[in-house]
């Protein structure tokens, strides 16, 4: 019995002091600044006024109070404007109606815009979602290549919603001192939910987020040293801080309900406000597995450059901006265009007008758009001063390539050649370039040995044209010899069914070749290519020369201009086809009957065709003899991917 009535439950009094010591202790922790100014205040009244052995005049104690206050505001002060101006990162608030931009704005990629009108049905009606048991949105991730237009969707969805937006750089928040990220990214946040609570939901959009979400398993942390984190460079805060306000947990944020609720006038459940948060990042890969997962970013959408179906609608809403030429064919632009991102149109429509504009026109033309876009992929035209030799060899280069692509490539045409250089192109001293007519995914192995034939047609065109071997095909032998080796190595064209590709150290350049007789197998597809190719300028010689002629004088051709010329040159060699299908008929003997003028027709015939022969092999004859071939010089080649240009 001694030993329970030692243990004794402890009564009401006990409880009450127990509570009264853990509030007395929270007080203490969360009012220490008070607790400092009040010791402070009795040391000094201690140390300089009670010596004086007289009451201190209200007048006293006034100043001495003002005193200490003034110096405890010039501190905060100081610390507030350093952590003001360090604390601002790279922010825009803009209002409902201010980005100017709609639903209607946004063209290209509908599958996208569906997506995005039913996070903004959430966002208006989030409350009639959350009484069916619904939860809103908290994050959509949006990844694609750069000018797909992500912020611009975003944009779009802020105004469609009628709630703020907020457009934030993810590397701005890189702080310079550490614990600076995690205040920007709690004041962003902070400031959403007030807006949420106004306007009943926000959007914080968030650029190149992989600036601050890269994953944290790749040796970061603070291994930095004290630099390092003294100066934010090490760490994971920012990432840290943005998880939590992702997903907060259900804590009171506004300053009034926390009053309220210390006084104990409020009670109930705390519910965070709908804060949407959009993120757009090249490389999602990057991005740290806990931002992906749901509850964070909810939805994720990748967002494409326009196909062929809806790219003629982007490049028709940006050319109704401008004063254009009304024959401009949209279709013959969507062909000019495959692959081009809304930006890329964008800017290409702008510089057709700054083009239209110094050309003192008032309305931009087909043509302003070709040289624009011809600007925009190869950079600003460099004259080139060329001797005559140099250019006639040049013209013949490029040309081959030229009329090798009009002929072999059904999917491309050929559209610029020229014998200048240009900024973008540093090296390339001439160079031929062709352009998709639709978008490409898979290539037959016609498509194939069409391209190596291109590749190798500068070649057949300086032996054919001008008997000579140019040292400018060194980028264009490379080419054509990689995509041989994947021909015959990797797609299974010639029979092989073993692929390099599985053999890493041979594409990499060491070890043996595992498969037999690798390098005869694709010199033999290079060589029959090459003759395949010769037999195509045997029968389009005339093409050659006319491109190569006109080239020689104009130093620059576009795509009209290039199939102008050809097309113009396979009529010439039809209509000498078809007089030489009547020479058996205009050949018949004399007589003295009414037919003897066919005789004179059969020598006007034989003379029309014998005189284009004769300027023909006149023109080569002296290009043989006259052509000098220099000292070997350094290659001027630059080796480009398989599928842009071939340059010299």
């Amino acid at each position: 019995m001694a030993k329970d009535d030692t243990k004794k439950k402890p009564n009401h009094l006990d409880r009450s002091i127990d509570l009264g010591m853990d509030q007395f202790g929270r007080f203490v922790r969360l009012r220490w600044l008070w607790l400092v100014l009040l010791g402070i205040v009795m040391w000094y009244f201690i140390v300089a006024i009670v010596p004086q052995l007289s009451p201190p005049t209200p007048g006293l104690i006034f100043t001495y109070a003002f005193q200490i206050l003034f110096a405890v505001m010039f501190i905060v002060i100081q610390f507030g404007a350093l952590f003001w101006f360090l604390g601002r990162p790279r922010l825009y608030w803009v209002l409902p109606g201010e980005t100017g931009v709609t639903f209607d704005d946004y063209k290209g990629n509908p599958e996208v815009l569906e997506a995005a009108r039913r996070i903004v049905t959430l966002l208006q009606g989030v409350q009639e979602f959350r009484d069916i048991g619904g939860a809103p949105i908290r994050g959509l991730l949006l990844t694609g290549d750069p000018g797909t237009g992500k912020s611009y969707l975003a944009q779009c969805m802020s105004t469609e919603a009628g709630v703020p937006f907020a457009y934030a750089s993810a590397a701005s928040f890189k702080a310079m001192f550490m614990g600076m990220d995690v205040l920007m990214i709690r004041r962003l946040y902070t400031k959403a939910r007030k807006l949420a609570r106004e306007y009943g939901a926000c959007v914080i959009f968030m650029d190149e987020i992989d600036a601050i979400g890269a994953s944290r398993g790749g040796g970061g942390g603070m291994g930095m040293g004290m630099m390092g984190g003294m100066m934010g460079m090490g760490g994971t805060g920012s990432l840290n801080q943005l998880l939590m306000e992702m997903d907060p947990p259900n804590i009171e944020t506004g300053w009034f309900k926390k009053i309220m609720r210390t006084l104990g006038l409020a009670h109930g459940r705390t519910q965070s406000q709908p804060v949407l948060t959009v993120g757009a990042t090249n490389i999602p890969d990057t991005l740290d597995r806990a931002l992906l997962r749901p509850g964070r970013f909810d939805r994720k959408v990748h967002v494409a450059a326009p196909t062929d179906k809806y790219r003629p609608e982007v490049i028709e809403y940006y050319l109704n901006k401008v004063q254009h030429e009304e024959n401009i064919s949209i279709a013959a632009l969507s062909a000019r265009l495959v692959e081009y991102t809304p930006v890329a149109i964008k800017h290409v429509i702008n510089e057709a007008t700054i083009i239209a504009h110094f050309d003192s026109r008032d309305k931009v033309s087909y043509r302003d758009l070709i040289e624009a876009q011809d600007v925009h992929e190869f950079g600003l035209r460099q004259l080139s001063e060329l001797t005559s030799i140099e250019r006639r060899r040049l013209a013949y280069h490029e040309a081959g390539h030229t009329v090798a692509c009009y002929y072999l490539m059904d999917r491309y045409f050929p559209a610029f050649v020229t014998l200048h250089m240009h900024g973008d192109l540093e090296g390339a001293a001439a160079f031929a370039a062709w352009r998709q007519k639709e978008t490409i995914i898979t290539n037959s192995k016609e498509d194939i040995q069409a391209r190596i034939q291109v590749a190798l047609a500068s070649r057949a065109a300086e032996e054919i044209f001008l008997d000579v071997n140019l040292n400018g095909v060194t980028a264009d032998f490379a080419s054509a010899t990689r995509m041989a080796a994947m021909y015959v190595g990797a797609y299974g064209m010639d029979g092989t069914i073993s692929s390099i590709l599985a053999f890493p150290q041979v594409v990499g350049g060491g070890g043996g070749m595992p498969i037999p007789k690798m390098a005869e197998r694709v010199e033999a597809v290079l060589q029959a290519q090459m003759k395949e190719v010769k037999q195509l300028f045997h029968n389009h010689s005339e093409a050659v020369i006319a491109v190569a002629e006109a080239l020689i004088q104009r130093e620059e051709l576009v795509a009209d201009e290039i199939k102008e010329l050809i097309d113009e040159a396979d009529s010439r060699k039809v209509m000498k086809s078809v007089l030489d299908d009547f020479e058996p008929l205009l050949s018949l003997p004399e007589s003295t009957n009414d037919h003897s003028t066919v005789t004179n027709g059969n020598g006007r015939g034989n003379g029309t065709g014998s005189t284009t022969s004769r300027i023909i092999d006149s023109t080569l004859n002296s290009e043989r003899n006259n052509f000098q071939i220099p000292p070997e010089s350094n290659d001027i080649a630059r080796f480009m991917e398989d599928d842009k240009p071939y340059w010299l």
